[in-house]
Formats: C-alpha cells, structure tokens, sequence
C-alpha cells in the first residue's frame, strides 16, 4: 500500500533543494506532490492549519507533517532505496 505524499517547499530555500535533490536521486518524483506554497496560496494555507507552522520543507505522509531536512531525506532514503 502507498501512502500520499505531498512536499510542502519553497525552491528558493536550501533545506527545500537538499530534500527535492534527495527525491531526484532516489527516483521518487513521481511518487510525491509538490506544493509550493509561494505559488500556491491553498497549499500554504493548508500547511499552517494542519502543520501548525509555515515551515519548509515539510513531507506530508496520509496527512501526518514530517519537519527538518534531515528527517524527511532518511525517511526517503528508507522508502525509496
């Protein structure tokens, strides 16, 4: 089973290319929905309400907010290697 997941990011931030370079070179890009919330106004919205904070990146998995760069790349690194 797999789960939705959705990348919460801005390109301009170097925590949000150090996730998005992890997705690249794991192959995963077409596994994950990515939500630029400064494009995006209802994708940011939705990070605050539901993730609390407009923090970047942020990995939703079935609706649950995964924070810290380092967090979201070993737990892609788990799911896509």
């Amino acid at each position: 089973m797999s789960e939705r997941l959705e990348l919460f990011y801005f390109p301009e931030c170097p925590f949000c290319r150090k996730v998005l370079g992890a997705i690249d070179s794991l192959g995963a890009g077409g596994s994950i929905e990515l939500k630029n919330i400064h494009e995006d106004d209802e994708a940011r919205r939705t990070l605050v309400s539901v993730g609390g904070k407009q923090q970047v990146p942020c990995l939703f998995i079935d609706g649950t907010p995964l924070y810290e760069s380092g967090d979201i790349v070993e737990w892609l690194e788990r799911r896509f290697s």
